[in-house]
C-alpha cells in the first residue's frame, strides 16, 4: 500500500490564523493539533480545525504544493479553503 501524504490548512475559527502543514499521517497529525501535543504556533494560536486537505501521491508533489501554499496571500488561501469547505467546517469528524 502507498503511502499518502497530504497537504493541509487548519484554523482557530471562520477567518482565522491559517496554518499550512504536511504530514504522512492526516488523523495522527491533526489529533496532535488538537490535543496540543506539540509546542508551537498551532499550540499558541490554539489551531484545532481542519478546514482544507488536499492528499497527494508522493512526498515530492505534496512538498512542492506545500510550498507553494505558503507563497500564497491570505486572500487566495481563503478562496481555496472556501471553493471546497465554504463554512470552515472541522473536517476532522467528517474523516475520522
Amino acid at each position: 500500500m502507498e503511502k499518502l501524504f497530504t497537504v493541509y490548512i487548519i484554523s482557530n475559527r471562520k477567518n482565522g490564523i491559517l496554518y499550512t502543514g504536511i504530514t504522512s499521517n492526516l488523523q495522527k497529525r491533526v489529533w496532535e493539533h488538537k490535543n496540543k501535543v506539540i509546542d508551537g504556533f498551532s499550540k499558541k494560536y490554539n489551531l484545532n480545525n481542519l478546514i482544507y486537505y488536499e492528499p497527494h501521491a508522493n512526498a515530492e508533489n505534496a512538498i512542492k504544493r506545500e510550498k507553494r501554499l505558503k507563497k500564497y496571500k491570505r486572500e487566495q488561501k481563503i478562496k481555496l479553503i472556501e471553493k471546497e469547505n465554504p463554512n470552515w467546517e472541522d473536517l476532522y469528524e467528517k474523516l475520522f
